[in-house]
Formats: C-alpha cells, sequence, structure tokens
C-alpha cells in the first residue's frame, strides 16, 4: 500500500500546473486536457468504489449511451395494459379548461407513430365515459358538445356515455337538445357512436321534490324539467339502439322516489334495458328512508 501511495504521490507531482496571471491558449488547452485523459483523472472516484483503486488506474468501464427502449417490442396484451394505465381516468371527461394539464400531456402519446396511435386512441375512447353535454361554466353555453368535436373515428370507440342533469334546470341551454338532423350543424352525430352500451344518468337535484325550489320553478310548470330529461333519452335511446344498460345516481338530496328519477327509471323500464345503480348513493345496498317522515309518524318530528 505504501508502494501504491507513493506512486499516486508522485503522479499528481508530474500533473501539469495551470499557470496564473496569464491567458491560456488553445494549444496548450489542449495538451493539458490530453495529460488528464492519460492518467484518468476524468473519471471520479466515488465511495462504493474498491479502497484499494488509485488514480493512476485509468476507468476500464466504457461510457454507454442510452439506447431507446423497443415498446413496440412488447406483446401486445401489455402493451394495452400500460395504454391503460396511462389513458384510463375513473372521472367522466368533459369539455373543461383543465384538459390542458390533466389530459393533454398524456394524449401526446398519438402523436409517436400510427401504430401506438391506433392502440392507444381505441383503449382511450373504448375505456373512458364521455359526458354528452358540458356542466362547466365556460362551456355550458357552447355551441358544439364534446361528442361533434371528435372525429367520426374516435366516435366510433366509444363504450360508454354521461348524462348529467340538474344543471340550467330554471333554463336549460340551447344546445342541450338531441336534433341528429342533417342540417343542424350542432347535432352530436351520434349514428356514429356504434359501440355505446352504457348510458349513465347522474342526477344533481330535482325541481319537482322539494318545496325549496317553489319561486324559481320554470314558468311551464313544476314537471317541466322532469318531461325535459325524459324527452332526453328518449332521444338518445332513439339514436343509440346499442344501449343495453343505464345506470343512474344522484346526490344525498334526491330520492330515489323523487318524480325526476321515477320518471326516467320508467322510461328505461319500459324499453326493456337493465337499470344499475351508481355508487355514488349505493342505492343497491343501501335502503333510501324518508327520515322525516318516519320522524313525522314516531311523533318526534318535533324535536
Amino acid at each position: 500500500m505504501k508502494v501504491k501511495a507513493h506512486a499516486a504521490l508522485q503522479r499528481h507531482a508530474q500533473a501539469p500546473s495551470i499557470p496564473t496571471g496569464t491567458r491560456m491558449k488553445t494549444k496548450d488547452i489542449d495538451e493539458l486536457v490530453a495529460r488528464l485523459d492519460a492518467m484518468g483523472l476524468d473519471t471520479p472516484v466515488t465511495d462504493d468504489e474498491d479502497t484499494d483503486r488509485t488514480l493512476d488506474e485509468p476507468s476500464s468501464a466504457p461510457s454507454r449511451a442510452k439506447q431507446p427502449f423497443p415498446f413496440l417490442a412488447l406483446p401486445y396484451e401489455l402493451r394495452l395494459r400500460i395504454y391503460e394505465l396511462l389513458l384510463v381516468s375513473p372521472k367522466t371527461l368533459d369539455l373543461d379548461p383543465s384538459n390542458s394539464r390533466t389530459l393533454i400531456p398524456s394524449l401526446r402519446l398519438f402523436f409517436v407513430s400510427r401504430q401506438i396511435h391506433a392502440e392507444a386512441s381505441r383503449i382511450f375512447y373504448s375505456l373512458n365515459t364521455f359526458r354528452i353535454f358540458p356542466i362547466h361554466g365556460r362551456f355550458f353555453h357552447t355551441k358544439y358538445a364534446l361528442l361533434s368535436r371528435l372525429s367520426p373515428t374516435y366516435r366510433g370507440h366509444i363504450t360508454k356515455l354521461e348524462l348529467r342533469l340538474g344543471p340550467g334546470w330554471t333554463k336549460p341551454p340551447k344546445g342541450w337538445v338531441i336534433d341528429e338532423r342533417l342540417n343542424n350543424r350542432r347535432r352530436l352525430r351520434l349514428v356514429e357512436v356504434k359501440r355505446v352500451h352504457m348510458l349513465k344518468v347522474f342526477v344533481e337535484c330535482d325541481p319537482a321534490s322539494s318545496d325549496i325550489f317553489n319561486g324559481f320553478r320554470h314558468k311551464q310548470g313544476d314537471e317541466f324539467y322532469t318531461r325535459f330529461c325524459v324527452e332526453l333519452i328518449q332521444g338518445l335511446f332513439t339514436h343509440l339502439p346499442t344501449i343495453d344498460k343505464v345506470e343512474f345516481d344522484a346526490y344525498p338530496s334526491v330520492k330515489k322516489t323523487s318524480p325526476l328519477l321515477r320518471g326516467l327509471v320508467g322510461e328505461v323500464e319500459g324499453r326493456g334495458l337493465t337499470v344499475l345503480w351508481g355508487p355514488e348513493r349505493d342505492w343497491e345496498k343501501v335502503v333510501d328512508v324518508d327520515l322525516v317522515g318516519v320522524l313525522a309518524k314516531m311523533g318526534i318530528d318535533g324535536l
């Protein structure tokens, strides 16, 4: 060890010195770099390396350039699983200003190659749920809903749609209508949505279910919004004959026996479609009880 230490000190003593106070020429700098490279001083020594290694032993590990990962060489099933982890969202997709931060970065994957675009876009549009009419304030009165903005190929991949009811119950936007006539530029082009099999209906409020809405309802009467919503799903069923399941969900203020829900469920059952209940209320496990009515019957409603 003493011999090695002495040899190392001797090599350091022979290291070229950098003149001070003078400007080095390019030739001198090149010569200095060449001598340092020959001494192996360009490779740092870490604490994890062998303690017997000295500076006079040049590094033998060649520098390796990073190689691109052969993603398309993976099995097709594995690639699909990766697409699902990256592109499938637990929330319903809609026109929203936050899409530029939360959604668009993942969709850049579509621009890698034609093959990846074909595989990834099919996963994205077939496994996510898309809202029919926008509810964000910025797009609430937009002329063109999300479906009308998509290409025919993308619309053909969609399998799940959501209809959210409640926003604009006093005066629904003009664009909230199922009008598929060819001369209607705002039409949703539902004829191209050929694979949809599930419609999710989420009810935020029912104006006909409580006196709290008195004085705010539409001028056509208490049942206006119920009729409006039933006509919406009737139009959807007319132009989307592939739907075979309808999932209902609502906020806690909406009861299962409310006029709006009874009207919607009755329309679905009348067509022989399967009725499901969503996770928000979990109506399949919890009984929807009128707590006020129960307390009144027990004579403790004044407590």
